[in-house]
């Protein structure tokens, strides 16, 4: 997508749903006064368009990682990404959401009734995320950091007071699964995050975020279920193997 100072701000959003955020951390508003250039809003603000278009450059130009060979990295390395990356986005994003959800329900809520749903299930999903990652940054990460270095050491591991580290992550397990029940739902509730015919596009902004929100959420838990987990698992087993 091709943008310049006459873009106007409405249809750059229209097109890319990640490109509200950066208007958003200006105040411009791309919802009904989307009409304006960049050039124009930029001049009304007082900043500099030069600044907003090298940001949605930015957004605009960054690169997924799908590429990623995940399964040859060290599983302490894999933690760290997971936190840094998807543990960061999580709890970036509710606010942000939080908000957006409150905003549309409040307009929309008389003639689209399942927004009502949609905003309960995300508060629910934000605090109940939010105490899981906490558990996983306090608990298992650093667990699965210990067992490293003292590979790397050769000093013993002592087992944790909960015993193998199978039984948190059957835990992890549990929680994931609830997230994907709701998420369903919202998604089912939402006719697949799709905007309809009399939604302005903070209500469009607001459910492809969802959307994003959901395929993040699934990139996050495939990378601990499917790779992160089994593989802690089997580390314990070799680690303990050792100083038997």
């Amino acid at each position: 997508m091709l943008i310049n100072s006459e873009s106007i701000i409405g249809k750059i959003v229209a097109e890319n749903y990640k490109t509200a955020a950066v208007f958003k951390s200006y105040n411009i508003d791309f919802c009904c006064n989307g009409s304006r250039s960049i050039a124009a809003a930029s001049k009304e603000n007082n900043i500099d368009e030069n600044v907003i278009l090298q940001e949605l450059s930015e957004v605009l130009n960054k690169k997924e990682d799908s590429d990623i060979d995940f399964k040859s990295w060290s599983i302490d390395l894999l933690a760290d990404y997971i936190e840094k990356k998807h543990h960061r986005y999580v709890f970036a994003k509710i606010p942000e959401i939080t908000a957006y959800l409150a905003k549309i329900t409040d307009v929309h809520g008389n003639r689209h009734p399942e927004l009502h749903e949609i905003n309960e299930l995300f508060s629910q999903s934000a605090e109940t995320l939010s105490a899981h990652m906490k558990k996983e940054e306090s608990i298992l990460f650093p667990l699965i950091r210990e067992m490293v270095d003292k590979r790397i050491t050769g000093e013993k591991l002592r087992r944790p007071p909960f015993g193998s580290i199978e039984n948190p992550i059957k835990t992890m397990h549990a929680e994931h699964d609830n997230e994907g029940v709701r998420f369903r739902r919202i998604s089912e509730l939402s006719k697949n995050y799709e905007t309809p015919q009399d939604g302005c596009n903070t209500y469009r902004v607001t459910l492809n975020l969802l959307k994003e929100f959901e395929d993040d959420l699934h990139r996050h838990i495939h990378l601990e279920n499917n790779i992160l987990f089994p593989a802690a698992i089997e580390f314990e087993h070799v680690i303990f193997s050792i100083h038997t």
